[in-house]
């Protein structure tokens, strides 16, 4: 006796059948400082679906990136930008506005911030949070490390290992191949 199949959307997509409006992820991800890391988030972002907007203070590094990639915005201010589905990612932690801007990310209540940095080094973002009277609680949500751990090295190594890690957060998994 057989029985039908059944279809796996992903198995579907692999194979180029029409895609499920809820196979891709909504939300915006907000890079912080433009940087290379930077440009490459927001090109993966935009092949993802996903809104890219590019923050930094000083608008005179908000430049046309990466060929101006599609769905990227560029802003000097987070004041008034909508967080609540953001998954904001600073990709910079030596920028002396850190503090500043992880205080205005964590007021905007972003979905998820994170900073990225190694491991190896004391994160920078701490001391910056605490020297603006930041609670624990609040500085707790700050993430970092951040993304897969695939041994990243180039700025797109590191961006591509940063948005697999937003997706899967975004879709409840642990991420990496320990998960299910």
């Amino acid at each position: 006796m057989t029985s039908d199949p059944v279809s796996d959307p992903a198995c579907d997509l692999a194979h180029g059948l029409p895609a499920d409006e809820t196979a891709n992820p909504t939300g915006t991800v907000v890079a912080v400082f433009a940087s290379p890391v930077a440009d490459h988030l927001l090109h993966f972002a935009a092949h993802l679906g996903w809104r890219g907007v590019l923050f930094d203070p000083d608008s005179s590094r908000l430049r046309p990136r990466l060929g101006g990639a599609a769905r990227t915005e560029s802003i000097d201010r987070l004041d008034g930008v909508d967080l609540t589905d953001a998954d904001v990612v600073v990709t910079d932690h030596d920028r002396a506005e850190l503090g500043a801007v992880l205080l205005a990310a964590l007021a905007g209540e972003a979905r998820w911030v994170g900073v990225m940095g190694s491991r190896r080094h004391a994160p920078p973002h701490v001391p910056a949070l605490q020297d603006l009277g930041v609670a624990d609680e609040a500085i707790a949500r700050v993430h970092r490390p951040i993304g897969l751990d695939i041994g990243s090295r180039a700025p797109a190594e590191i961006a591509l290992s940063t948005m697999a890690g937003l997706l899967a957060n975004r879709r409840g998994r642990a991420g990496g191949f320990g998960s299910t």
